[in-house]
């Protein structure tokens, strides 16, 4: 982690602060709301949010702002993972059409799993994932199949953490998670069966590099009373080792 810290007092780190105080949820946040998350003075707020409108970082709408269209492009700009979804994307769609349930592309971070696609179609689950947003890599699949595929601190920190009880099924034991680590690591593919949100069950398989490293993990999920996981875990498995593949031809092309 880079020694940098990030100067809140400086008017940059102001404005930062005013950008991070949305999440993944806000369709737009008052002028109020903002200056309380902050605890920046309203004038400091209203002041920083007219320049982030100019810069058209923020928007401004009627009942407050909401993030610009000018962060989706810098960050596009800038984005590692544009190659990832330019590559992973065929494969999603495959299985959007053999599965008609949503399909997800997620990478780890901070332990965490951060979704950067998502393919879903009229009758799709209301799962709590939205793209930027973030959960546990505990208690989905996605994150346990990134999980399972990362190297043994990575495992023990997250093992070390409370492991919060998020439904009545999230695994919250170490000694269970990591057995299910393993296992997972075995057979390339995990399962998640409602326990980041009730209703929901999902199945998911790691993107890998050349070094047998989780880029990121691409799963299908649908409701319980419907989706069978299990039916569909040779098919995720086939789509992220595809993904896999393509990604290090590219890099050898790259390389080469």
């Amino acid at each position: 982690m880079s020694q940098e810290q990030l100067d809140h007092s400086s008017v940059l780190g102001k404005a930062i602060t005013v950008l991070q105080a949305f999440d993944s949820n806000d369709r737009q946040v008052t002028l109020a709301d903002l200056a309380q998350r902050t605890a920046l003075p309203k004038t400091t707020v209203h002041r920083l949010a007219g320049q982030l409108v100019a810069a058209r970082l923020l928007t401004r709408t009627a009942g407050g702002y909401a993030l610009g269209s000018g962060l989706f492009e810098l960050g596009m700009r800038a984005s590692p993972e544009r190659g990832l979804i330019e590559v992973a994307t065929p494969f999603m769609q495959d299985l959007y059409v053999r599965t008609g349930e949503t399909v997800h592309l997620g990478i780890p971070e901070d332990l965490e799993v951060v979704y950067v696609s998502k393919i879903g179609g009229h009758r799709q689950a209301a799962a709590p994932s939205r793209l930027g947003g973030r959960m546990p890599l505990y208690c989905t699949a996605i994150g346990k199949a990134l999980l399972a595929n990362s190297p043994d601190p990575v495992i023990a920190e997250q093992l070390a953490r409370p492991l919060r009880r998020r439904t009545p099924h999230t695994i919250v034991a170490p000694g269970l998670l990591r057995a299910q680590l393993s296992q997972i690591a075995e057979d390339g593919v995990s399962f998640e069966f409602e326990e980041s949100t009730l209703g929901l069950v999902c199945v998911a398989a790691p993107i890998l590099d050349a070094d047998d490293a989780p880029l990121a993990a691409i799963s299908v999920t649908g409701p319980v009373h419907r989706f069978h996981p299990r039916a569909h875990a040779t098919a995720v498995r086939a789509a992220a080792a595809g993904a896999s593949s393509t990604l290090a031809r590219r890099a050898h092309i790259i390389d080469g």
